[in-house]
């Protein structure tokens, strides 16, 4: 039931954001990500990240962030993690730029179930998010920050092509649907969609490269003007085992 209620949403959202007359702006980017994942135990991990955004054409900074997570497997299909992440927001318009930078402060706290069939894996995860963002008009930072909910519902695909000893070559599929909350939303409770397909590489039992194309289709405050981006993201992961050796 609730994955139907979840889809239901999904078409109802997508379903209103097609009938409105929208004011579409293309932007091109370069994501660019460390994560880092350190292994406490079979059960308890820590994940940091840091990205680099860019737009392609201008040039131009778009945004960094650092997120940092704890993970607890309940067991070998259901994971729960929360952590924080700051973003630091240079322009989202990239013919537009500002001597400041936004700053947004976000907690966040998600479930994710994980089901494997051989070669397939199929991942869903439902994560829920308190933004603050730093007050500010065109000239500069203002006092107070204000707060919007976000909730997140991201149904993932995997294939594995091939796998031997600690290296491996899988492909990866998702969609995510992004709901804005809070009594400060007023016409964008629709955020935005995001898809994405691409190819990890397993370098070793610690590294894996992955490259892939995400478009975001995003609905800005006004409710009519929205941002569709072409997105290149390149990931490198880390992992890193704390785990005691078992005798």
């Amino acid at each position: 039931m609730k994955f139907t209620h979840t889809l239901f949403l999904f078409l109802t959202c997508s379903f209103l954001y097609a009938q409105t007359e929208k004011n579409v702006d293309h932007q091109s980017l370069l994501w660019t990500r460390y994560y880092n994942i350190l292994t406490l135990s079979d059960k308890w991990s820590i994940h940091s990240e840091f990205d680099n955004r860019i737009f392609i054409n201008p040039v131009e900074q778009n945004l960094y962030e650092m997120r940092f997570q704890g993970r607890y497997k309940i067991n070998k299909d259901i994971e729960v993690g929360a952590g924080f992440a700051y973003f630091s927001v240079a322009t989202q318009i990239p013919e537009i730029a500002f001597d400041f930078r936004l700053p947004e402060y976000r907690g966040q706290q998600d479930i994710s179930w994980k089901q494997d069939f051989k070669k397939f894996a199929l991942l869903q995860r439902f994560q829920v998010e308190e933004r603050f963002f730093h007050n500010a008009n065109k000239d500069g930072l203002l006092s107070g920050t204000t707060f919007f909910w976000r909730f997140r519902y991201r149904l993932q695909g995997e294939y594995s092509f091939w796998k031997k000893e600690n290296q491996f070559l899988k492909a990866i599929v998702y969609d995510e649907l992004m709901i804005n909350g809070g009594k400060n939303v007023v016409k964008n409770t629709f955020d935005q969609n995001r898809i994405y397909a691409g190819l990890q590489y397993g370098v070793n039992k610690n590294i894996a490269l992955e490259l892939g194309y995400l478009n975001s289709f995003q609905q800005r405050a006004s409710g009519v003007d929205y941002f569709n981006r072409d997105i290149i993201r390149f990931t490198l992961y880390h992992k890193i085992n704390l785990q005691k050796k078992k005798m």
